[in-house]
């Protein structure tokens, strides 16, 4: 029997707030750049584990930092002047069994691969100086790695999870995400750096878009006030797709033209000029900052995925939520909660909560026994987390 508890919640569900606050910190921002990094090592290093050895050793690449540079934008051009500094740091298992593994080669090119799929106006060996210091795992952490079939936990921490997104949420999400995919290829000016901020004020939404645009792909201010309004625009249009409440859409609301202040980059990121970055400091593995929900503010990104909890209990609870949704009638929100014990089984947990707000007319002792199955169905297989993470099949910001 795991220790799996569910119950009732009295609260006021978010759409029924007054106000709700949602971020996203897109691909490019500093801190979102520091996790893709870190998940990106994370990923290529398990993968190398696995090849050569047919297990993933212990491993955590989650403190990597991120030191602005300093650049020169300008409409038409502009330069680096000292390139992004990004510590490439945490530990790593380099010898094993007699094999030896290159991991500081492995984690670098990863590294530097995941900035040259993902910004595409940085030279990544001109504009990043990448320091690698990976060094070796705790002896006791390793060793607790190792124990049995089941993964015992590298830490006591916990993970937080719930379902559905709100309107506001699921707008916010998909608002970065479709700059970044759709709007971006189409209008080389936009960067990379994207942040939505929305606020809802009973049913008004306020989205705050800091975007980064590109100076080389700009003739001047007025093909700047141009490309703004246009994204402007195309916001509002793609906003019915998930809303029908009031949405005001307001673009880089710090520009300031008779000043000359713009938000106007050479690379497209502001890591290029004064904006530093680290993991686990922007977005949760649900990809969105939610201070309206309960968050862990455990760093997901580049823990190993085979026994760290902070990472495989952030992403599982969400899974458990999702899930959650999906098979049971009659759940308005759901908000899953999972401690760890260091040292024990993974798939035991100290303890496992499911609190849930039902639609009026749904008793929730009744849906007690198929809420606890979904729950123990994702514990009893939670090497399944493991291969979703190694596989690029869960994002983690």
């Amino acid at each position: 029997m795991r220790n799996i508890y569910v119950e009732e919640i009295v609260h006021t569900p978010i759409e029924q707030q007054q106000i709700e606050i949602v971020e996203r910190k897109g691909i490019g921002h500093p801190d979102s750049l520091a996790d893709g990094i870190a998940e990106s090592m994370s990923r290529a290093l398990s993968r190398e584990y696995l090849k050569r050895l047919g297990t993933v050793l212990h491993h955590n690449t989650d403190e990597t930092q991120i030191a602005a540079g300093r650049a020169n934008p300008e409409f038409g051009g502009g330069e680096v002047i000292e390139p992004i500094y990004i510590l490439l740091v945490g530990r790593a298992t380099k010898y094993f069994d007699g094999v030896y593994i290159p991991a500081d080669r492995i984690a670098l090119k990863a590294a530097k691969d995941y900035v040259r799929e993902h910004l595409k106006n940085i030279d990544v060996e001109l504009d990043m100086a990448f320091d690698v210091r990976l060094g070796e795992g705790s002896t006791d952490l390793k060793d607790v790695f190792r124990r049995g079939k089941i993964p015992h936990a590298n830490d006591t921490s916990f993970g937080i999870g719930f379902a559905p997104f709100s309107e506001t949420e699921n707008l916010v999400y998909n608002v970065e995400r479709r700059i970044y995919n759709e709007f971006r290829p189409k209008n080389p000016a936009i960067g990379e750096d994207i942040k939505v901020m929305g606020l809802r004020e009973k049913d008004k939404i306020t989205l705050t878009i800091a975007c980064a645009f590109v100076g080389k792909h700009l003739s001047g201010i007025e093909e700047y006030d141009a490309v703004k309004n246009e994204l402007t625009s195309w916001v509002g249009e793609i906003s019915s797709e998930y809303t029908e409440r009031e949405v005001v859409v307001n673009v880089n609301t710090a520009d300031d033209y008779e000043r000359g202040c713009y938000f106007l980059t050479v690379t497209g990121t502001s890591a290029e000029n004064g904006d530093d970055g680290s993991v686990g400091r922007g977005n949760r593995c649900n990809g969105l900052i939610t201070p309206g929900r309960p968050m862990s503010m455990e760093a997901t990104s580049g823990k190993n995925p085979i026994n760290h909890v902070g990472k495989i209990y952030n992403l599982l609870a969400n899974q458990i939520a999702q899930e959650c949704i999906q098979r049971i009638e009659g759940i308005r929100e759901v908000y899953v909660r999972i401690l760890s014990q260091i040292g024990k089984p993974i798939d035991q947990p100290k303890a496992l909560s499911i609190q849930i707000i039902p639609y009026r007319g749904y008793d929730v002792e009744k849906m007690k026994p198929a809420v606890t199955e979904v729950a123990d169905e994702w514990l009893s297989d939670i090497t399944r987390i493991t291969e979703m993470i190694v596989n690029g099949e869960l994002n983690t910001f």
